[in-house]
């Protein structure tokens, strides 16, 4: 028994480092979102997110035996953070080009933020619920008891790192939120990782059992994961470095 808790409490440690990583990549999308709101609503936005991702995330748990086989989700997932990069990109460069004399565009009020932040967390729990389960499936079963096809002691480790790396999201958040504010060119950055996240979420689709346009192990593999990581950091750094030039230029 000693030895079987000793593995789960490894899996544990293991299973929130990762939802702290893939907690950094939904916290940007989370920042973005919120960020032209007074900051008072931003706190309001980001508390409702978290509640949002927390009621997925545990819905996703509960019923990922089934949502593992409907490819459509991660689809439109994928196809929804996309939209939102995309459009938000090219409204950045319509207001770069825009004249001084045109009235500015209208921003999403508070609870329409709120719906799109709470849209994106449905992705995002699909995804983070999916990484758990393939890491916590890999334990010794522990207890005679199953929720949602899943048996007890594999789901409390998924919850406990779920938990976690919602509350490591929800202040990574708030200091991308901060960082925004403090060098506003870094918004195209932060457009553009929403991008990438929805590329990765479209890579997940297309290795989808049912579809398997791509090879089902390529979104586990080291080389992809990789890929990912790389160019994730990279836009960051670079749209960091970026920002802060353009923060010299302007003093």
């Amino acid at each position: 028994m000693e030895a079987i808790l000793l593995e789960y409490a490894w899996v544990l440690v293991v299973l929130i480092v990762l939802e702290g990583l893939l907690a950094a990549d939904n916290a940007v999308v989370m920042a973005v979102m919120v960020k032209h709101l007074p900051r008072e609503q931003q706190k309001k936005a980001l508390f409702y997110g978290l509640l949002g991702a927390f009621v997925f995330r545990f819905a996703a748990l509960f019923m990922i035996t089934l949502l593992v086989n409907i490819w459509q989700i991660q689809a439109l997932g994928a196809a929804y953070l996309l939209f939102i990069s995309i459009k938000s990109l090219i409204d950045q460069r319509k207001g770069e080009e825009s004249h001084p004399d045109d009235k500015p565009r209208k921003k999403s009020g508070f609870w329409m933020t709120v719906v799109k932040v709470e849209l994106a967390d449905i992705a995002f729990a699909l995804d983070s619920m999916l990484a758990a389960v393939a890491l916590a499936v890999t334990l010794p079963e522990l207890g005679n008891f199953h929720i949602g096809g899943i048996n007890g002691g594999q789901f409390i480790v998924m919850l406990l790192g779920g938990i976690i790396g919602l509350v490591i999201m929800r202040f990574a958040a708030r200091q991308f939120v901060v960082l925004l504010e403090k060098f506003p060119s870094l918004e195209t950055a932060a457009f553009l990782i929403v991008g990438w996240v929805g590329v990765k979420l479209l890579v997940l689709t297309l290795a989808h059992q049912k579809l398997q346009i791509i090879d089902v192990d390529f979104p586990h593999s080291t080389v992809w994961k990789m890929t990912f990581w790389i160019v994730l950091v990279g836009i960051a750094v670079g749209g960091y470095l970026i920002g802060v030039r353009n923060s010299h230029k302007k003093k």
